[in-house]
Parts: structure tokens; sequence; C-alpha cells
């Protein structure tokens, strides 16, 4: 065997392992729409999907869009809530769109598979209730009175439909494999986690109806929470997130916590199995982007703060005019006015 074809073959494998990651489909998120997907044709071109995803696009093509959305949502979500830390869910252009950062069994990882679960259910509910999609509508098994007196009408978000498709949709990848292995266990359980932090915050939102907007009696629904409330649950869920092992509880592999002292988790709570790297230095090889050029808060002692942002190798100040909107007054009828304010403000940077 030549050394130029064991080194094509070498990489053939490494592309074919790396473009597998379950998270790949993610790469939808950055396509401007996939609205034009109206032809089964098109599915086997779109980057980041297993085969089955591309089959599930050909039988549901009215919900790709609904999946790009839950891509961009996840996404969006995870950068808010990752703002203030080392990796803060940066973005690249090739897949998979984190980086290295989720082939990693990290408490990372954890969150991205959790909050993109969910950002699919979301979504898709979404669209059920907005009449987008011919396959689904509002949730119709919620209805009669209530014993809390009130009735049960409008439009509850159809959750049950979001969530069944998000299994089917995110969790293929692990589940076509028989979710034997450590990372497949941790990811369906992850995924699972995303979906319960909208199911378990599920909310009751009613209108009142009488006379002069008295509430002589009242309609309610069920809708689901804001997708923030949703990325704050999960990231509390980060936070508290369980270090865990295989184990066989008789022919069943199941994952438990590494540390027997610690309490059992639960179904809503994030799982990992490896730990975290530092994300201070730049490293490719890991997908670590670091954080110099960071922006870090002077005054803080938190992880926004710059000693701890910039790993203890210091950082840069820099004096910056900036332009505010200031001294408004309302002007009948029916415009704000401001007057432009110069104002400088110091920004840091890690080195």
């Amino acid at each position: 065997m030549s050394p130029e074809y064991f080194l094509r073959s070498l990489l053939l494998i490494i592309l074919a392992t790396f473009s597998t990651n379950a998270s790949n489909w993610l790469y939808l998120a950055k396509l401007s729409s996939v609205g034009s997907i109206s032809e089964e044709e098109t599915c086997e071109k779109l980057k980041g999907l297993i085969q089955r995803q591309v089959q599930m696009c050909k039988r549901n093509l009215e919900v790709m869009d609904s999946v790009r959305r839950g891509a961009q949502l996840a996404i969006e979500e995870c950068q808010y809530q990752f703002r203030n830390r080392r990796w803060n869910c940066s973005t690249l252009d090739t897949l998979p769109v984190f980086g290295k950062v989720v082939t990693q069994g990290t408490r990372e990882a954890a969150f991205v598979y959790a909050i993109s679960s969910a950002g699919v259910a979301f979504a898709v509910t979404r669209a059920c209730s907005s009449g987008e999609l011919d396959k689904c509508g509002c949730d119709r098994t919620v209805q009669g009175g209530s014993p809390q007196g009130f009735q049960w009408s409008g439009c509850s978000d159809n959750i049950a439909y979001g969530v069944a498709f998000s299994q089917s949709f995110v969790d293929v990848r692990e589940r076509s494999k028989g979710a034997s292995s450590n990372r497949a266990l941790m990811n369906l359980h992850n995924n699972e986690a995303g979906r319960k932090a909208i199911l378990n915050n599920m909310r009751v939102e009613c209108k009142c109806h009488g006379v002069s907007g008295s509430c002589e009696f009242k309609t309610c629904w069920k809708a689901m929470p804001p997708f923030r409330k949703v990325g704050n649950v999960l990231k509390e869920k980060f936070d508290g997130a369980t270090e865990v092992e295989q184990s066989e509880i008789g022919s069943t592999k199941v994952l438990v916590p590494k540390n027997s002292q610690f309490k059992p988790h639960t179904d809503e709570d994030l799982v990992y199995l490896d730990s975290s790297p530092d994300f201070c230095d730049h490293d490719l090889k890991n997908g670590v982007l670091g954080t110099s050029g960071r922006q870090c808060n002077k005054t803080s002692k938190a992880i926004d703060g710059c000693e701890l942002m910039c790993c203890g190798r210091g950082f840069h100040t820099d004096e910056v005019e900036v332009v505010e909107r200031c001294s408004c007054k309302f002007h009948w009828c029916c415009s704000v006015k401001c007057k432009p304010c110069h104002r400088v403000v110091e920004i840091h940077t890690c080195r």
C-alpha cells in the first residue's frame, strides 16, 4: 500500500467519522431559508443530514423550515446563555457548527444537545399552532371544563407533536445504532432533558369574558414558555450537570453517577462523560478558540471578570467613544425625539 493511498484512506475515515456527528443537522441554521425545499431531491443537498434525516426531510418537506428555525433558536440561545463565559458557543462555517467541542462528552456538549432538541420541538410546535403545517394544528385534546372553574378553549400548543418530531429527527442517529455506547446514551438523555425543559414549564394562559371587561368567566389554553425560559432552565441544569459512567442493570446499559455519593440524576438533568477543557488557549485540535481578544469586565470577580476570563494573562484597556440617545422627549402626537450624546467608555479585552 502506497503512503499516498494510506493517507487518503485515513483521511476518508476521519471525514466519515467527523461528518456523522449527531449535531451536524444544526448546519441548517446557516441557511437563509429552506422554504424553497419543495422537491424531495433538494433534501439530498442539505449539508449535515444523515441518510435517515434525509428520508425524514423527503417525507416532511413542509416541516423543514421549522427545523431550520429550531436550529437558529438553539444557537442564539446558547450564545446568549454563555455570552459571559470562556466558551461562548462560537460557531464555525464547517461541520460541526460548534467545532470539535461537541464531539467530546463534556457538559458543553450536553447543553448543545439539550438546547438543540428543545429548539426543534419548540419551533415545530409553534408552526403547528400558527397554522403553518397541514399535518398538525392546535392541541384539541385540551377541552371541557377544568377543576379550577375555567373553560379549556382557544388554541393550546400541540407540544406532543413537536416533541414527537424532535425525537424522530434529532435522536435518529443514536437510535439507529442501538444506543449502546456511552456517548449515544448521553446524547439521548440530554436530548430528552431539553424537551422536558419545555414540557415541564408549560403554562396556562387565559382570556376573560364578561360585560365591560369583567371576568365573569374565562377561557384558557396551554402555551409553551418563552424559549428564553427554556434556555434559563437548561443553563441551571448545565451548572449542576452530573458526571456519569455506564453500568448494566440486567441486560440493560444505563448511565449512573461516577461518584456513588451523588444522588441519581433525573430525566430533567444534564449528564456528561468527560471533563471540560479550560477553554483558555487557542487549541484547534480540541476545537477551542481561546479567550484572547474577548471582552471582559474589569470590576467583576465572576467568570466574566478579566482575571478569570483572561486566565491570568492580563488585558488591554482602550477608550472608545460611543453615541447614545439621551434627553428624549415625547411630542404630541406621536413621536419621541432624542439628542445624540457622546460618551467615552473603557473597553477591556484579554491579551
